[in-house]
């Protein structure tokens, strides 16, 4: 088991906050010549996918049991004098807070890749890693990835790609993902009490 990061944005975090995401996918980067197979618990690459019909092997981002921590937006609003009404090293989430930090000059949002990991709040324990096409997520899937259908998950994916790597990674692109199927735990579960 390892602990390792994984970003998330506003939408993503609400999704798992309600409990409608149990699942992310992430785009196989470079992308596979031939459609990844898993190999065997007793082959010399155990947990890692080999590339049909090549003599390449890739390994997932993460394995079960690793333990995700979310990096989201987040902000650190000053102290309030006498820290009565907003005390010291309190972090404020964009997703489900309603808190308006551009209120306040000098603070605002900071992108999710610079949370450090004293702010994280949700943990999550990877309980499967698979291979699939991007467009195999149908409405079912993507009701796992917290959207109402696969239409609605197909413009969140976009969203979440640079335009310039559309055309590559995209959804009408279709690339190779990876699906990550996760459980919500809390901190004590990881560290205990």
């Amino acid at each position: 088991m390892s602990e390792r990061p994984i970003l998330m944005n506003t939408d993503m975090v609400r999704a798992i906050l309600e409990g409608r995401k149990t699942v992310t996918r992430r785009v196989i980067k470079p992308q596979p010549e031939g459609q990844p197979i898993p190999m065997t618990a007793n082959s010399c690459y155990p947990d890692c996918f080999g590339i049909e019909e090549t003599p390449k092997v890739i390994r997932p981002p993460y394995q079960p049991c690793d333990i995700l921590w979310v990096r989201e937006t987040w902000t650190r609003l000053p102290e309030t004098p006498g820290g009565h009404f907003r005390p010291r090293g309190v972090y404020y989430y964009k997703a489900g807070e309603d808190l308006r930090p551009e209120k306040y000059r000098g603070n605002g949002w900071h992108p999710s890749i610079h949370m450090p990991r004293e702010a994280a709040r949700i943990f999550l324990r990877v309980t499967d890693v698979r291979v699939e096409r991007l467009q195999d997520c149908g409405n079912v899937q993507a009701k796992d990835e917290g959207c109402t259908c696969s239409s609605q998950f197909a413009r969140l994916w976009d969203s979440t790609v640079k335009p310039a790597d559309r055309a590559t990674l995209g959804w009408e692109a279709n690339p190779w993902v990876w699906v990550i199927s996760f459980e919500w735990i809390s901190k004590e579960d990881i560290y205990g009490t």
